[in-house]
């Protein structure tokens, strides 16, 4: 699929190799993206990346990945610095916006432009803060164990998340660096979480628990061998546990977006979320 429109800007479908790229310009921008996270996004839905180009070289681009047929979450929207304000941004968005159908979409939007994400009939639902500092050194419960099967926490993701997504787990706790681990008390799952390194600090996501000691407990087990390291969290500021938490662990904000959707979502336990799994992804 290729679209062209005004200005010479032919907008088509990234692959991969073309988001190596894009992942430098988030980079460049302070988002701080996971080295590893590109072939899990991909695996959840090859055809939901998009990038804009001006005689064969890429000036923008954006992301709108499927969750199922009623549910999808765009992020990556950006224009090289030196395209800006010339419309390839929103050339390259309704380009992909149509990706999703009649899907309600979801965003974590930087503050920037939260005001544009509304007239294009996004909905602001809460804040999502990044909480980041240096990781301390916690003890380790006995229950909390390492995870490699994604079919273990399969069904309580699904309680945490908007839609089911057992292909992008199945991708998100193998892929290279990633690191996961569960908790489990009498026999029950109470939670689980994944770290990974990023460019400027390890990354925590999703960190998904059934209360504070849970999500401290599993913090512990994700950080145990990275005491004294940078961590960065995004928690969700409509959860006030969880926002107490990052504050107890010594973590203090550093940046903020908007959680935001086009209509309603299927209903979950955003009291569980201590720490979402990407901004780009959800």
């Amino acid at each position: 699929m290729t679209s062209s429109v005004s200005h010479d800007l032919a907008v088509s479908r990234a692959s991969l190799d073309d988001w190596t790229v894009i992942t430098e310009w988030a980079a460049a921008e302070g988002w701080n993206p996971g080295l590893s996270d590109a072939p899990s996004f991909f695996a959840q839905d090859p055809e939901g990346f998009f990038v804009g180009r001006i005689d064969g070289e890429p000036v923008s681009a954006v992301s709108v990945v499927h969750y199922g047929a009623d549910y999808a979450f765009l992020g990556f929207y950006l224009v090289r610095p030196d395209q800006r304000g010339r419309g390839h941004g929103i050339a390259t968005w309704r380009t992909a916006l149509a990706h999703a159908g009649d899907r309600t979409v979801g965003l974590d939007g930087v503050v920037a432009q939260q005001d544009n994400y509304r007239r294009s009939g996004f909905a602001p639902a809460h804040r999502t803060v990044r909480h980041s500092g240096v990781a301390p050194q916690l003890p380790v419960p006995h229950d909390v164990r390492p995870l490699t099967d994604p079919a273990v926490v399969a069904a309580y993701d699904s309680a945490c998340f908007p839609a089911d997504r057992p292909r992008f787990l199945r991708h998100w706790l193998a892929e290279d660096g990633h690191r996961a681990v569960a908790r489990v008390v009498d026999g029950r799952l109470t939670g689980y979480g994944v770290i990974r390194p990023g460019r400027d600090a390890l990354r925590v996501g999703p960190l998904f628990a059934d209360t504070a000691e849970d999500a401290r407990a599993l913090f512990a087990g994700l950080t145990a061998t990275a005491p004294g390291r940078e961590v960065a969290i995004d928690v969700p500021e409509n959860n006030a546990p969880a926002v107490a938490l990052a504050e107890d662990l010594g973590l203090t904000p550093s940046f903020e977006t908007a959680r935001m959707y086009t209509g309603p979502v299927r209903p979950f336990a955003a009291e569980r979320v201590f720490g979402v799994t990407s901004l780009e992804l959800g």
